[in-house]
């Protein structure tokens, strides 16, 4: 899990793993549950934990979430049932090319991708800026 992996959209990276994208510090072990505060809306909590089969997906997760500190991407083990994310299946993208799933149950970090290539720092900014103005035109609806 150390080999420096620069994200391709819509690449699975690794059949059957799954990944997750954020700004917390989280230990092997932890379980990631519903009910926390959304890494993207300011005071939401989520119902779900959302998690992905691509680096891309993932590495986003990791360069957008809210808070302090560098992005991380996890490696995440589902505890239960879990679907199909249906904020960009079928809407953003026909089918789920982006392999993201959201699940109601516990999710297990078992271990952490320490060296991953991001975006490029003007894809970053143009994304937080497209982000913002759906914010603010009241166009960025989670469905959660």
């Amino acid at each position: 899990m150390d080999e420096a992996t620069e994200p391709v959209p819509f690449e699975v990276y690794q059949e059957g793993v799954y990944l997750h994208g954020t700004k917390a510090s989280l230990a092997v072990g932890e379980m990631l549950t519903p009910g926390r505060e959304s890494n993207f809306q300011a005071g939401r909590l989520m119902n779900h934990v959302y998690f992905t089969q691509t680096l891309d997906a993932a590495t986003w997760g990791a360069e957008l979430a809210a808070g302090q500190g560098r992005g991380r991407i996890y490696v995440v083990e589902p505890t239960g049932d879990f679907e199909d994310d249906p904020n960009v299946t079928d809407k953003k993208f026909p089918g789920n090319p982006t392999r993201s799933f959201r699940t109601r149950e516990p999710v297990r970090v078992v271990g952490e991708l320490t060296r991953w290539v991001g975006h490029r720092p003007e894809e970053v900014q143009t994304m937080r800026e497209g982000l913002a103005a759906l914010q603010r035109e009241g166009r960025a609806p989670i469905e959660d």
